[in-house]
Order: C-alpha cells, then structure tokens, then sequence
C-alpha cells in the first residue's frame, strides 16, 4: 500500500509538472480571423510547442463587452483597432494597440453575378437580400455601410439587409439564405470557397469607399507579465505571421 501511495504521489507529481510546463493562453480573436488563425497556430507551436491556445471567436464588438465584463482572455486581436484603443483607454488592456493586419471588403455571391456594374448592381430585382455584418458589433459591417452610402446606393437596398451577428455568421448567410453578401476578403482562402471565382462570385468592394480597416491587437490586464502571451504577441508581428496573413488577403507592412 505504501509503495502504491508512493507511486500515485510520483505520477501526481509528475502530472503537475507537466500541466505547469505547459501553459495555456486564452485569445479572443475577431471572426474575420478564423480562417487564418488555424495556420497561424500551427506556426507558432513550431517555435513554442509546450504553450496551448485556446481561441475563443465572434465579433469584436461582442468580445469586447465581454472582456469589459471580466471574461478571463489574455490577448485580444480584434477587426478594428479602435475596439483595443478603448480597452487600453479604460486600463483594461495594458499594451498600446498596434495593428497587426489590415482587412479587405468583397461582395460574395453562389450565383454567377455582374460585378462590373459596381455597387449598382446590388440594386437590381434579383437582388432581394443582401447579407451585411451587423454594423453595432462588426466592424466589417461598419465597412459595409460606409461603403454604400459612398457608393449612393444605401437607401436603395437597406431594406434589403439580413444581418449576421459575426463575419463568419455573414459568410455563412451570404452562401445560403442571401443572394449576395458583404464578407472578409480573407475567408476567400479558405480550402471551402475554393470553387469560388473571382469576378463571377466575387469581387473586391472599392477600397476609396470605405475607411481602412486596421486590426488592432492587445495584451489584457489578466495577462500582464505572463510570458507565454508576450510570445504570441510578438509572434503575431512576425515576418511569419504576417506572411500567414498575407496569404489569407490581408495587407500588411
């Protein structure tokens, strides 16, 4: 019995240690993001195998209100920076907000489309629904609306607007109950939108009608000191990461 006791005390032991070597970091990570952050993690454990990450997706504005709430994140790479600029406002985030990527609008459609008409073509009968990110907690949906009233064809089709709660949820939409949808460029590359041809089921929104987007990325108060998020964070600014984010549509310097 004594031996046994002895035994289990070593494998506790030897458990704790383990789970203490380990560790595990918490993101939230903007929905636009979900495509790409697969690959990004799988990039950094190549460097950092003993640290988990654990993702936790949705909109910014969403995760945000959480994180004001006391949700347990360590890192918060949000679509907009301005999301991050609050938090670190509020004391909430203790790292200034740097940009870690910059997104792009398409307009994505499963039926073959004129895109050479531009925004006009949104207009048409046969356009009844068109998917749009919620602009209260996307900030592609922000995009989205900023890029029609440029466009002069906002009142014209609001009435036209199923709204997704994510960019992915957007996505989603866009390929099922809508007949066109205002996306993330980068969900594009994605292996599923693979059968997806540019210029007749999608084409990039005019980038002169829509402020940039730049995403914004911090380090939350939970996480101050912790040293496996230091390294993540700067993983994320690496020439690795970006050249990840690249490849999935993003601009980056």
């Amino acid at each position: 019995m004594r031996q046994g006791n002895s035994m289990k005390f070593v494998l506790g032991m030897v458990l704790s240690f383990a789970l203490l070597s380990a560790g595990e970091i918490k993101i939230a990570v903007a929905a636009n993001v979900s495509y790409a952050i697969e690959p990004l993690k799988k990039a950094f454990y190549v460097l950092y195998p003993k640290t988990n990450i654990e993702v936790i997706l949705g909109s910014s504005g969403k995760l945000t209100a959480q994180i004001k709430n006391g949700a347990p994140y360590d890192l918060f790479m949000s679509a907009n920076i301005k999301y991050t600029e609050i938090l670190y406002k509020e004391g909430i985030a203790v790292t200034k907000p740097v940009v870690y990527a910059q997104g792009a609008l398409a307009y994505l459609s499963v039926q073959s489309q004129d895109f050479t008409q531009g925004m006009k073509l949104l207009t048409e009968d046969k356009i009844k629904k068109i998917a749009i990110a919620n602009p209260k907690t996307a900030p592609y949906g922000v995009a989205a609306v900023e890029a029609l009233k440029h466009a002069n064809v906002y009142e014209a089709v609001k009435k036209k607007f199923v709204y997704g709660e994510s960019i992915s949820q957007t996505v989603t939409y866009a390929m099922t109950a809508a007949d066109i949808g205002f996306i993330a460029k980068s969900s594009l590359f994605s292996p599923q939108m693979a059968h997806l041809k540019e210029g007749i089921h999608w084409s990039d929104v005019d980038e002169t009608l829509y402020t940039p987007i730049e995403q914004g990325m911090v380090i939350l108060k939970k996480a101050e000191g912790n040293s496996e998020v230091k390294d993540f964070y700067d993983f994320m600014l690496s020439a690795k990461a970006q050249e990840i984010l690249k490849h999935f549509g993003y601009t980056v310097e």
